[in-house]
């Protein structure tokens, strides 16, 4: 396996996690409500779509870009990665999601007052943690739902017949999409990766809720597979571009 890969999946996640957790926990975390939180959900959305949109185009030619593991899952079911590569791509991703939730715990511990108690770390949850108080059922629901579309999305404009040059907006858009709607039902994971690394730091029930946030993802990406696999029978990943191919 081309370690390059491993890092650029372990360097987008991490970016990802800083860039965008960063943007929920300043939104969401310093007391915001009303037209304020209103407000966040937007930004917060945006700055998701806005992330992995320039991302795909910087890394993926090298991974494909998944950060993702309900990405991976979906690109394995589907047959297009060995699984020795989706583990890899897995452990990548983890490590990374890891790595920036430690970056951006260590960036806010300057602020004054900052504590994961207080003020958390954008991390993913229902019932208290639900800005509409969702139960674990409907949180459960909603994130298999939402990843559903996002992975079909991703799966779709990845084929061979697809346009490559415009893929990276629609898979940024789909994921501000999902967003816009799932932050105030359980603050959106639709990635097990970006809610692994803020639950380990702030701990409680952030932690004891994650295995939500990580199975529901994964059936979710499962499930686009096979849907994408009834709808584009036959059809392979588009060719890979090399970074001296893309100049």
């Amino acid at each position: 396996m081309d370690i390059r890969k491993l890092v650029a999946e372990a360097l987008g996640t991490a970016l990802l996690v800083f860039l965008s957790v960063g943007t929920a926990t300043l939104c969401f975390g310093f007391g915001m409500t009303g037209k304020s939180a209103a407000a966040g959900v937007v930004a917060t959305a945006l700055s998701f779509g806005l992330v992995l949109l320039v991302l795909a185009y910087a890394i993926g030619p090298i991974s494909g870009c998944h950060i993702n593991p309900a990405v991976t899952i979906g690109f394995l079911v589907a047959r297009r990665i060995s699984i020795t590569e989706a583990v890899g791509y897995w452990i990548a991703q983890i490590v990374g999601g890891i790595a920036g939730a430690a970056l951006l715990r260590a960036m806010f511990a300057g602020a004054a007052d900052y504590s994961t108690d207080k003020v958390g770390l954008g991390t993913d949850g229902w019932g208290d943690a639900s800005m509409i108080g969702l139960n674990a059922g409907g949180a459960f629901l909603a994130e298999v739902v939402l990843t559903f579309m996002f992975v079909t999305v991703v799966l779709a404009v990845t084929r061979k017949a697809s346009w490559p040059q415009l893929g990276g907006v629609a898979i940024g858009l789909s994921l501000t999409t999902v967003h816009l709607i799932g932050i105030p039902l359980t603050g959106t994971s639709v990635n097990p990766a970006r809610s692994i690394g803020p639950a380990l730091f702030v701990g409680g029930d952030s932690l004891s809720q994650l295995w939500l946030f990580i199975v529901a993802p994964l059936v979710g990406g499962a499930i686009a597979a096979l849907v994408t696999m009834y709808f584009y029978p036959g059809e392979h990943v588009a060719p890979e571009v090399t970074a001296d191919e893309a100049v």
